[in-house]
Formats: structure tokens, C-alpha cells, sequence
């Protein structure tokens, strides 16, 4: 018998108790954590977080109005609109009003339990309101004696630790990456993108997803650039009509297809390269890079620190962040030799199937871990209700 069993068996052989969620943890407003200015820089000291995929939205040097989360006093940041949240133990500041910082309020439970059931809930919302209050947070969970949640938490841990050491390695792989674009020890001229002999940018033309057909001429679509492909490809998710495509802005083999426009400034300027024999319509929202270089090269050129520390200072917009084509055109990359940029492109392209390739390396091996922690997740939290009705 296991501990976990040993404790069942002890503490609550009948069932346990259900309670509402919002009965047990305490919500905190962000507004006096919401950061002033967005001018983020990889130098400053203090995350801007967002409760969704992105999480870490970039830096900022203010020093007032920061949450004071750490290891001994974590808090589950939650996004009010959707319900995505995270786990935070380190000082933050947000960008949103949609946030709530959440933590445990009764001795009867700890925050990462908490965390955990949390994952476990099956909630979606269409509508566009607040759900802590409204839905979320009449949410019932199961609550155990506290032995037996300490038990679980530590078993799940173990499953997140071997996710988190994964992932641990993947950064290690995404560090070389940077180091094969650091040219400090070699003579490497570094030229702007839009420079007459190096590259030009052409803006996208009006295609819209009601353009879609079946078949047709290939197309990419802006939000297919960070939604669906990877740093290269030779075939398109999506066609247009012959008609449509004659009267289109097309790109050709070897362009580089880059995503202008994102909610998000991680996701805008993210690119693609097109190795594919035929011409392809692309989408207003976006534009395509015609140059002289490695079509990879500079694909994995997008993906660097140095890349993204140069474009920083040049997105514009609010709630829709954008970076034009002449500032695009700004920005600078190193341009070793040919057969120095297949080098490093070979060396990357190996990264890329270990790193990102769904099938195999890295991330199957993730996507197994996590696939392990959601059913053992679903089965240790699944309890008798001792109050239900018969």
C-alpha cells in the first residue's frame, strides 16, 4: 500500500468535503501593479507578466507598485477573461486590469494543492465578462485532510520537476543558438536588413481567410506564421483562386514571409522561410524579405536575443502591435560568408527536430511527461463526495 493510500484509508475512507473555490483562496485587484510604460528592455530587473502562453511580456526598470511574490510566498496569477493562470514565485509587475493574484486563504489548504486542482477544472467561456467573481470561483473542489493534499502535491511535483528539466534543456539548445549568431571572435560584417545589396522588404497584399479555397495557389496568411508553421516550409496550410493570386503580391523560393502585425510582442515579426518551387500570395498584415542570403540563415536570424532586442524599440501600437517594413528594414544581422551560413544552418536545423519537432526529441518528450501528470493529476483528484445527494 502506498502512502497516499495509507492516508485514504486513515483520513477519509468515506469521501471528502467539496467546497467552493473562491471559498478558500483570497483574490487581490492588480491595479496597483500594472506597469506605466512599456518601453521593455532585456537589462531591466523586473518581469511584466500575463496569464497566458507568453507569460514574461518583457522588463521594465520601475521600481514602484511590484508584487512581492518568491519562493516562500508564491501567488497563481489568473486572467479574468479567459481563466488561463500561472504559477508565480518571483517579484512581477502585470500589464493588465484582467489580472487577479490569487493565494490561499484557510488553513484547511495550501496554494500549490490549489495550483493543481485548478488544472484540473474543466472550464471554457465564450462570453467576454469577469469569471472570478461571476462563474469562476463557485467552482466546487474536492479538499482532503491536508496530509493527504501534501502527498498529492508531491507526487504531481514530480511530474512538473521532470517537465521543467526538459524544458531546462531546451534553453540550453536555444543558448548555443544565440552563440553561433555571436561572431565576436571572427571579422563578420553586419549590414541593415533593408540595405540596396542585402535585402528589400514588400508588403503583403489584401488577402483575407474569406479568400480561402481548396485548392488553388499557395498562400500564408499572417496569423498561420505564428500559429501554425515552424522556421521553414515548402508547402502552404491554405490556397486562393488563380484569379485572386494574378492580382496578389507573391513571394517567391528563398523569401522570408514575416508576420508584421501580433496581439502580443513576442509573436509579431516572428517569420518563415519559403523553400517551396512555386509563388505564393501573402496576406496583408504581413510582408515578405527577398535577399541574398541562406533562406534559413536568416529564418533562425528572427529567432535570436539579437534579433528581438533591435526590434523592441520599434513595435508601435496598443492593444494591436505592429512593426512597419522600414523600420524592419533597420535592423542589422551579421552576414558571414555562404558557406558559413550553411554551417550554421546545419548545426540549427538538427536543434530545430530536437527542439521543435513534434514526433520526436524534445518536445514528445514533453508532451509525454505532461500527458503522464494530466491522468495521474484527474485520477488523485478525484474523490467521493460525501455531501452529495443519493
Amino acid at each position: 500500500m502506498s502512502r497516499l493510500e495509507e492516508l485514504l484509508a486513515e483520513l477519509c475512507p468515506y469521501g471528502v468535503n467539496y467546497t467552493e473555490i473562491g471559498t478558500v483562496m483570497n483574490y487581490e485587484q492588480p491595479t496597483k501593479y500594472i506597469v506605466g510604460n512599456t518601453d521593455y528592455n532585456d537589462t531591466f530587473s523586473i518581469p511584466v507578466l500575463t496569464a497566458g502562453q507568453s507569460f514574461i511580456l518583457g522588463y521594465t526598470n520601475e521600481v514602484d507598485g511590484i508584487y512581492k511574490a518568491s519562493k516562500d510566498n508564491p501567488v497563481i496569477i489568473f486572467d479574468d477573461f479567459t481563466g488561463a493562470f500561472k504559477w508565480v514565485d518571483f517579484q512581477f509587475k502585470v500589464k493588465s486590469s484582467a489580472m487577479k493574484m490569487l493565494t490561499a486563504n484557510a488553513k484547511k489548504t495550501t496554494l500549490r494543492y490549489l495550483y493543481h486542482v485548478m488544472g484540473n477544472i474543466d472550464f471554457t467561456s465564450d462570453e467576454h465578462k469577469r469569471l472570478w467573481i461571476s462563474t469562476y470561483s463557485a467552482i466546487k473542489i474536492p479538499l482532503p485532510p491536508l496530509p493527504v493534499q501534501h502527498e498529492i502535491v508531491r507526487i504531481l511535483d514530480n511530474f512538473t520537476k521532470l517537465t521543467a528539466e526538459l524544458t531546462d534543456r531546451k534553453r540550453q539548445y536555444d543558448y548555443y543558438r544565440e552563440q553561433l549568431f555571436n561572431f565576436k571572435t571572427q571579422a563578420v560584417d553586419y549590414a541593415c536588413l533593408g540595405d540596396k545589396n542585402v535585402g528589400k522588404f514588400i508588403r503583403g497584399s489584401g488577402l483575407q481567410k474569406k479568400d480561402f479555397t481548396d485548392t488553388g495557389v499557395g498562400c500564408i496568411h499572417y496569423g498561420q506564421i505564428y500559429t501554425y508553421y515552424g522556421t521553414y516550409t515548402d508547402k502552404t496550410k491554405t490556397y486562393v483562386s488563380e484569379a485572386f493570386a494574378q492580382k496578389a503580391r507573391k513571394a517567391k523560393c528563398g523569401d522570408l514571409i514575416v508576420a508584421t502585425t501580433s496581439e502580443n510582442d513576442e509573436d509579431v515579426c516572428k517569420a518563415v522561410a519559403w523553400l517551396g518551387c512555386e509563388e505564393i500570395a501573402v496576406s496583408s498584415d504581413a510582408c515578405f524579405y527577398s535577399h541574398n542570403m541562406h533562406p534559413k540563415y536568416v529564418a533562425y536570424f528572427f529567432q535570436t536575443d539579437q534579433f528581438r532586442k533591435q526590434k523592441r524599440p520599434l513595435i508601435t501600437g496598443t492593444k494591436v502591435r505592429r512593426v512597419g517594413v522600414d523600420n524592419l528594414a533597420k535592423i542589422k544581422i551579421p552576414i558571414p560568408p555562404l558557406p558559413e551560413q550553411q554551417r550554421i544552418v546545419d548545426i540549427l536545423d538538427r536543434f530545430d527536430t530536437l527542439c521543435n519537432d513534434i514526433s520526436k526529441g524534445l518536445p514528445a518528450e514533453i508532451a509525454e511527461r505532461q500527458k503522464q501528470y494530466k491522468y495521474y493529476r484527474n485520477k488523485l483528484l478525484t474523490f467521493k463526495n460525501i455531501n452529495a445527494e443519493v
